[in-house]
């Protein structure tokens, strides 16, 4: 692989000029859903032309699988996608793997951590799932947070509904497992405008509570990661699938926690199968590999999408 040059800081300010990015993970081989929210970022990267950025999401050494790295830039330049940086060819923001981008996630927790956004959580996910006040959304799939460890906060001299400094907190012993959760603004609308699905609100605290962003693994979560690495890449427009509408208002929420300015957001509808459920990569059959074996050409296949 091509070596890639760091980047001078974190969070550099948004240029002028479009980005966008496709930012698949290697925990399978890609399917046609992927195939076609990508395409969508990449038409929209052309139409302005702007620059479309490749990052492979290897963050969680758990799931994903080495051998899946190759197989995902070979599929995606078989499908007919071109980016100008990745983990291919460099860039100047690199590095492009997330594996190689601890040291940005670090800095914006240590950063939320200060500035008493987040706190330490020690429920596990069988803990919060039987809560009475964690119904599963449809279109999210997260339980909302009880606020369990939230409300066993000992503050000193603050109530426990006000943000605090990490300074005020107790943390948990250094042998007992714990999360960096994210304290929502209960109550409080948060809007945006999509791309495509157009305005949208989710209220904090009802629609979605307080959310992981520093695993008990050691791992940064899914929402701070892409956060952090989408402001640091200097991404003007998000594109990605409509299962993260809900994961955007989270986003938001870290962005003015960290004082950046959102990039905007366009939600693409999901791909199901024949039975109408949602394609995942254990639809082996639709994944590009499968059927590029097969003999189907990347245009038959984008000729659907027109």
């Amino acid at each position: 692989m091509t070596a890639q040059r760091s980047q001078p800081s974190t969070f550099d300010p948004q240029p002028s000029g479009y980005r966008s990015r496709l930012a698949p993970s290697p925990t399978g081989l890609l399917h046609l859903g992927h195939a076609r929210t990508f395409w969508t970022a990449q038409k929209r990267a052309r139409a302005t032309g702007g620059v479309l950025v490749l990052r492979n999401e290897d963050i969680d050494a758990m799931r994903f699988k080495l051998e899946f790295v190759p197989a995902m830039i070979e599929d995606l330049r078989w499908f007919g996608f071109a980016w100008q940086e990745g983990p291919d060819c460099g860039g100047p923001l690199g590095p492009y793997n997330q594996s190689g981008r601890f040291q940005f996630y670090r800095a914006a927790l240590d950063k939320l951590r200060t500035d008493g956004f987040i706190y330490p959580c020690t429920c596990s996910r069988k803990d919060i799932q039987s809560a009475a006040r964690a119904p599963h959304a449809a279109d999210d799939g997260e339980p909302v947070y009880p606020g369990t460890c939230r409300a066993k906060l000992e503050i000193r001299g603050q109530k426990s509904d006000v943000r605090v400094s990490v300074s005020d907190l107790r943390l948990p012993t250094s042998d007992l497992r714990f999360n960096w959760r994210f304290r929502v603004p209960d109550g409080e609308t948060i809007s945006f405008e999509d791309g495509h699905y157009g305005p949208q609100q989710f209220v904090a605290g009802k629609d979605f509570g307080d959310f992981v962003v520093w695993r008990h693994d050691d791992v940064p979560a899914y929402q701070l990661a892409v956060m952090v690495d989408d402001a640091a890449m200097r991404i003007t427009e998000v594109v990605r699938g409509a299962d993260l509408l809900k994961s955007t208002a989270r986003q938001i929420l870290l962005y003015r926690a960290l004082g950046l300015q959102p990039p905007a957001f366009y939600h693409c509808p999901l791909l199901n199968d024949e039975n109408g459920t949602r394609l995942a990569k254990r639809h082996d059959a639709l994944s590009l590999r499968k059927l590029r074996e097969n003999g189907v050409s990347p245009e038959s296949l984008r000729h659907q999408w027109m």
